[in-house]
């Protein structure tokens, strides 16, 4: 059995980014027990935070998350600023052999980026993208487009293979070309008949995020929310058991 979450933990900051809730994630995150971590908007780097915030850490928020408890991850840097930097993050209990960081923005205004990891699981290759998919309509055509011919001139067709993360997809576009064009599901859809329900995380209603894969069955499936999980990012969290087929 394998279990994998999605987050986009918003930078670290709450509602507003009126404060950090990097340490109260972490635990949250740690909560889920999951062997793979598929995570967006995570800041690499940024060189005043640590001014403005006693409790901000000292290193990227990837790595003070994994710390102690995933031991291998990877970030794909997207967005670059004069303060530092924000991207995708992959965090795994199992061997990472490979990464791969694209770029798949479809303008300047927004940076977007498809993180591709190639994981040992007990011997058996299991290959794990996320990504962050834009705002506008067109461009996240474009962008499911890239994914697509990523996924078939870099990936082998029996490979299993997870794709995770925020795709934007209020009107559930992407499901359909996913099933027919790479032959991969919506964890939620196969497993309650519809998928998840993830943004805004108090009163999720939108269906911004999900879990798509190609060579497992799912166990069961949940989506974060109310209590702690609220006052963290303004996105609910993602979780899926798993097993081989």
């Amino acid at each position: 059995m394998l279990k994998i979450a999605t987050y986009n933990i918003h930078k670290g900051f709450s509602h507003f980014n009126r404060r950090v809730v990097l340490h109260e994630l972490r635990d949250r995150l740690r909560e889920l027990d999951a062997d793979i971590v598929f995570l967006q908007e995570v800041q690499g780097e940024h060189t005043r935070h640590a001014e403005r915030f006693h409790n901000y850490p000292g290193c990227a928020q990837h790595e003070f998350i994994a710390e102690e408890v995933w031991l291998h991850s990877v970030y794909g840097k997207n967005s670059v600023y004069e303060a530092g930097h924000h991207g995708n993050a992959i965090l795994s209990r199992f061997p990472i052999l490979k990464s791969l960081n694209m770029d798949v923005s479809a303008h300047r205004f927004e940076s977007r980026g498809l993180l591709h990891c190639e994981i040992d699981l007990d011997g058996r290759r299991v290959h794990c993208l996320c990504a962050h998919f834009g705002l506008f309509a067109k461009g996240k055509r474009a962008q499911t487009a890239a994914l697509i011919e990523y996924v078939r001139n870099g990936v082998p067709p029996d490979a299993p293979l997870i794709i995770a993360g925020d795709f934007n997809d209020w009107h559930n576009q992407m499901s359909r070309k996913m099933s027919g064009e790479l032959g991969m599901h919506d964890v939620f859809h196969l497993h309650n008949g519809s998928p998840a329900c993830s943004y805004p995380a108090a009163l999720p209603l939108l269906r911004l995020d999900r879990i798509y894969v190609r060579g497992f069955t799912v166990s069961h499936c949940d989506v974060h929310v109310g209590g702690d999980w609220q006052r963290l990012s303004d996105h609910a969290a993602l979780s899926a058991q798993l097993k081989s087929v």
